[in-house]
């Protein structure tokens, strides 16, 4: 049960961060230094967990140091020009169908078989793709290239949380302290490539930015102290409830600008649907 409260609370973060990475953008701080900064941000509210979780791992932690390359190292860039091209609700129902990437490699990679349920899990998930893609009165400042960016943020999310429960099982690490590198090294693989493109890095948009790096923190931290309790089949497609958050506190703060229609509450439902299918079926 912790697995699944822990699970639910990272969901509701993870939705709440996609809404504040919005009004950090639209304050025009530039889409990968709103990446970096977030992650930044997260990274000290994984330190500041580490006397509750514990320090244990902490000269060991290097596995998940390179998972933080991937997630949410080059994720988050993504992720951030997801949100900036087709705006928070839409990219996060897009993220949301990351459940559907861990049944294609469970059953081409992994050999478990297709039970009928399940497959109906992901013929939801993709309707709720196809929904979201073909949306006929999408907002004029929703660009495809988002979604093409929240669907290349998907596979990293999937391949992160795979690996993520991998690394878990039969370590001394605490929960904080791999949040804590996995959140580090993202942090450095952003700032390099913000060096790299000769882009300003400046900590003057700390503030702006200061809310969705505070709950993005938290998402993590209780994603990986739920990933310690509870397989990837139960925790993933739980998380992916985070695109139905996404939407419903778009529609309650972002109403004006997101144009939150029924189409749109429909994707998500379908994707939110076929992930607990996969969850509860797998």
């Amino acid at each position: 049960m912790d697995a699944v409260l822990l699970a639910l609370a990272s969901a509701f973060l993870f939705g709440a961060m996609t809404v504040t990475l919005r009004h950090a953008l639209r304050r025009g701080v530039p889409a990968d230094l709103t990446a970096f900064l977030m992650v930044l941000l997260a990274f000290g509210v994984a330190l500041a967990a580490m006397p509750v979780t514990g320090w244990g791992g902490l000269a060991s932690c290097w596995p998940f140091l390179l998972a933080g390359l991937v997630a949410p190292g080059l994720s988050q860039i993504l992720f951030a020009y997801a949100v900036r091209d087709a705006g928070p609700a839409r990219a996060s129902v897009a993220v949301g169908m990351a459940p559907l990437v861990s049944v294609a490699i469970a059953l081409t990679l992994l050999g478990e078989p297709a039970k009928p349920l399940l497959l109906v899990g992901a013929v939801a998930i993709v309707l709720g793709g196809v929904v979201l893609a073909t949306e006929s009165a999408r907002p004029t400042h929703v660009r495809l290239l988002g979604l093409v960016f929240a669907f290349a943020t998907m596979i990293l999310f999937a391949t992160r949380d795979s690996l993520i429960r991998r690394l878990s099982l039969d370590t001394d690490i605490d929960p904080a302290v791999a949040a804590a590198a996995t959140l580090g090294s993202g942090s450095l693989v952003i700032l390099v490539s913000l060096l790299v493109a000769r882009r300003p890095v400046s900590l003057r948009p700390l503030a702006a930015v200061a809310p969705t790096g505070l709950t993005y923190g938290l998402s993590y931290v209780f994603l990986f102290e739920a990933f310690y309790r509870g397989r990837v089949s139960v925790v993933s497609p739980l998380v992916a409830t985070e695109s139905l958050w996404t939407v419903v506190l778009s529609l309650a703060f972002l109403r004006g600008h997101e144009h939150v229609g029924r189409r749109l509450v429909l994707g998500a439902l379908l994707v939110v649907a076929g992930g607990a299918l996969i969850g509860t079926f797998r």
